[in-house]
């Protein structure tokens, strides 16, 4: 079985456009990258919400620890061809969306323009570039036409989605199968990294499981869950990003043996209901975390959602590190030493150095 190395040698000086770095998964990865000493450039709108892990680890910064931020929409022509033109990437990874389903529910359009239409102008204004080996789509494990199986998805499954967020990721996903297939046959490779509900320090985004427990545990107040019976493959926010690095050496490094989309997700081991989650993580925090079921009506979404990473496995030699106990008590340590006032540009470094011994691990 292969095994595609995360290599500071093959990251150090290699520029890197990196869309969505202000979000929650984007911050994440800007760090590992800069550890890595890739020159990154991002690419976002500003950050939400106060506080934000842009925010919290930029408040922090240390001269070159972060990246060089370029604060404009990914569905705008102009300014996106000029940042591009500028950081001039050799790589390139679009993390930028509309991530919420119910937010989709909200405001459909604005989802589907962003996940879309913002796709395609990202790749368009990537046919420019001379010196571009690699750009990366990261979707979602909500791509696939899911009607309740309860089985894990693999690549091959047919793609769909009901709810407008899903739908416009498995559209952002056919957008980049037409460009790789019509201009970019000889040249950079294009593919799709599929991942989803992952937990991790610093995420502070509305309608989303982990924020929701930590704000309910800072205000004593009872947390309200839509489906607290819906199963999803809980996973460290460091495990996908794990991979999207994997998968893009491979693709540079081994372009012909490298496909073009790929799953990361947990062991099925660490499949687990979200009132399980939420009782794990407010016993690992220390706290008294009461739930009810909300009665309000509620937006349809999948009640079962397992991913199959044998490809990632078979292709990559990529595995998962942290079983569910791990992932919920590197999230709970995150957010407990924020609250006690850490320097948490140190503790999230911290954290990526002890995920990057594991990765030196055989399994």
């Amino acid at each position: 079985m292969p095994h595609t190395k995360v290599t500071e040698k093959f990251w150090r000086g290699r520029r890197v456009l990196l869309t969505g770095h202000t979000g929650f998964k984007g911050a994440w990865m800007s760090l590992w990258l800069k550890s890595l000493g890739a020159e990154v450039t991002g690419y976002a709108l500003p950050a939400t919400g106060e506080p934000n892990l842009w925010g919290v680890l930029g408040a922090h910064a240390r001269p070159g620890s972060m990246a060089r931020s370029v604060i404009a929409d990914i569905r705008d022509p102009e300014l996106l061809g000029e940042a591009l033109g500028q950081a001039d990437p050799q790589i390139v990874i679009h993390m930028a969306a509309q991530a919420l389903v119910r937010e989709s529910y909200r405001d459909p359009l604005k989802t589907y323009s962003t996940n879309v239409m913002g796709t395609a102008t990202l790749l368009q204004a990537c046919r420019s570039l001379r010196h571009l080996e690699c750009a990366l789509i990261v979707t979602s494990d909500k791509v696939y036409e899911n009607h309740g199986e309860g089985r894990a998805f693999g690549e091959t499954d047919r793609l769909g989605g009901h709810d407008p967020y899903s739908n416009s990721k498995a559209c952002a996903e056919l957008v980049a199968m037409s460009f790789r297939d019509s201009f970019f046959g000889g040249g950079a490779a294009i593919a799709s990294a599929r991942a989803g509900n992952v937990i991790g320090g610093g995420d502070w985004s509305e309608d989303r499981l982990i924020p929701d427990c930590v704000r309910a545990l800072n205000s004593g107040q009872t947390l309200s869950l839509r489906y607290p019976k819906a199963v999803r493959p809980w996973q460290h926010v460091l495990e996908p990003l794990s991979g999207y690095l994997a998968l893009v050496q491979s693709l540079v490094l081994a372009p012909q043996s490298t496909p073009r989309a790929v799953n990361f997700g947990p062991d099925a081991a660490s499949f687990r209901t979200v009132s399980e989650v939420v009782d794990a993580f407010g016993a690992r925090c220390g706290g008294n975390l009461e739930w009810v079921r909300d009665p309000a009506p509620q937006p349809p979404e999948a009640q079962a959602l397992t991913l199959s990473s044998a490809l990632a496995a078979e292709s990559l030699g990529w595995w998962p590190r942290l079983d569910i106990r791990d992932s919920l008590s590197w999230t709970a340590d995150w957010y407990l030493a924020h609250a006690a006032g850490e320097d948490m540009l140190a503790f999230s470094e911290a954290q990526i150095a002890q995920y990057r011994e594991l990765m030196e691990r055989s399994p």
